[in-house]
């Protein structure tokens, strides 16, 4: 995917063992991405048009943070040239990108703001296909690059980023994972706010993705592939978060139909999605083993019984919409269930290996932006009359960011090349994106100290850095559950090799 943003060169392949083109002119128009970090990676999608992270998204990060309104003129902006999208499968209509195109996306989004960014992943985890991890990823980061919350509401349509995973059959993008997150990094630096309003999208497309039937991903991710709309995940309860077989939300067989009752909880896109993937328990046993006692539903929104709560004002990436859903006697077909019954529990759980590469980029992202705005004061903030970058307290304080940075960057790509590659990876995205959720509060963190007392002030940009980050160690496993999922593998595989 052609990730790019003025005056910086055009993706490139990883893969590629042809001579480094020089850079494609870019187009005046529409939206598309610039990597600052990639300069020799083949270049596999045309410029998608032009949405520059520094002059769409930076410049109204902090006006959607204070609103708290829903990035739509972004949504729809990326909608357009297909971004939102691009990790659809093509057979729906998406360019199928993969997870680390993704996850580059999603740290440039994040950089501008977390919040958009986080709108637009949650949309597209809903859906990865041939938008693979590393799609996404680099959707991520540059949509972070401006404003992480708008990487989350843009992760998403038309450009691709909002479908960047749907197959190309369905009309996608048909990214892989790689691809997606190296967009969600880019949101990422420009807002993580409007990033994960964008990516959260994803999120919700992702189990259609990888277990919908042809029916199913035709009518549903098609369906983000023609029109400007966003999906949402719905599995986290009032009392079940990281404890998902703790879920409540109970669905009964009545004839064709299954009737659902209950109560989701925190649910990003909640409020401004089409429609939403829904895990339900469908075995009253309590003895019954979580993998059997659930199903995925694809549920719409429009549907009688379906009642979204009030938006929620949180500390940050306040781009995303974030509310609960109740569900009271929702009457879905049984041509919307996934799979088959007792099937939900193994869907809900393998979208992750897929959508956490894509939040580390989004992470990294946001990182990115710490240590860019906090060099850029270091070297204006004069102190004993020399730049405080002179001072070594500061400029070791620089040295770690850069450090975190890199390695949380190295992290998500490898997670990311993983999932693109069919090889098992949820260690290592468990690692990903457990390290960049700390990287990410740390760098913000010392980009504010940097700051000094501007740093506490809402006319800096750090501040809101600051807040943004806090959800990254929470949202898609928080980083205590992440370590749980890595110290089980590591003392399984040292069980078994005795």
């Amino acid at each position: 995917m052609a990730v790019i943003r003025a005056t910086r060169p055009i993706y490139r392949k990883l893969s590629t063992t042809a001579p480094v083109a020089a850079a494609k002119p870019l187009p005046t128009t529409g939206m598309c991405f610039v990597s600052r970090y990639y300069p020799d990676l083949e270049p596999h999608l045309t410029p998608l048009g032009l949405v520059s992270t520094l002059e769409e998204i930076v410049p109204v990060a902090a006006q959607y943070d204070k609103t708290g309104e829903y990035p739509w003129p972004i949504v729809k902006k990326a909608w357009e040239v297909g971004l939102m999208n691009g990790h659809i499968p093509e057979h729906c209509g998406g360019m199928g990108l993969g997870a680390l195109d993704s996850c580059l996306v999603a740290e440039e989004l994040a950089f501008g703001c977390a919040g958009i960014k986080a709108a637009i992943s949650t949309s597209s985890i809903g859906g990865v296909g041939n938008f693979g991890v590393l799609d996404e990823c680099i959707v991520g980061e540059e949509m972070a690059f401006g404003c992480t919350g708008i990487t989350t509401a843009v992760g998403g349509t038309n450009l691709g980023v909002y479908g960047n995973s749907i197959k190309c059959r369905l009309g996608g993008m048909n990214m892989d994972v790689f691809d997606g997150c190296m967009v969600a990094e880019e949101l990422a630096f420009g807002c993580t706010g409007i990033m994960t309003a964008m990516e959260a999208s994803g999120l919700g497309q992702m189990p259609v993705i990888i277990a919908g039937n042809k029916e199913q991903q035709k009518k549903y991710l098609g369906r983000l592939i023609d029109e400007p709309i966003v999906a949402a995940y719905c599995v986290t309860e009032p009392g079940a978060g990281s404890d998902v077989a703790g879920v409540k939300t109970r669905a009964e067989k009545k004839g064709d139909e299954w009737i659902i009752n209950g109560q989701k909880m925190w649910i990003t896109n909640g409020g401004v999605a089409n429609w939403y993937f829904v895990l339900a328990r469908t075995n009253p046993d309590p003895k019954c083993p979580a993998s059997k006692a659930f199903t995925g539903f694809i549920v719409e929104r429009d549907w009688p019984g379906v009642t979204p709560g009030r938006k929620e004002q949180n500390m940050g990436q306040r781009a995303s919409d974030t509310r609960g859903i109740t569900f009271e006697d929702v009457r879905v077909p049984k041509e919307n269930v996934l799979i088959e019954e007792g099937a939900g529990f193994k869907i809900a759980m393998g979208a992750f290996d897929k959508t956490r590469p894509p939040v580390a980029a989004g992470a990294t992202g946001l990182a990115q932006r710490a240590l860019t705005e906090a060099t850029k004061y270091a070297l204006e903030r004069k102190t004993f009359g020399v730049p405080i970058a002179r001072h070594q307290a500061v400029a070791f304080m620089l040295a770690d960011m850069a450090i975190g940075v890199e390695t949380a960057r190295l992290a998500w790509m490898r997670a990311a090349w993983m999932a693109d590659h069919g090889i098992r990876n949820t260690v290592l995205a468990s690692v990903a994106k457990c390290h960049a959720s700390e990287i990410a509060n740390k760098a913000a963190a010392d980009a504010v100290q940097i700051f000094g007392g501007n740093g506490f002030n809402t006319e800096y940009p750090v501040e809101k850095l600051m807040r943004d980050a806090k959800i990254y160690q929470i949202y898609e496993g928080t980083s205590q559950i992440q370590r749980l999922i890595i110290s089980r593998e590591i003392i399984t595989n040292a069980m078994q090799s005795n």
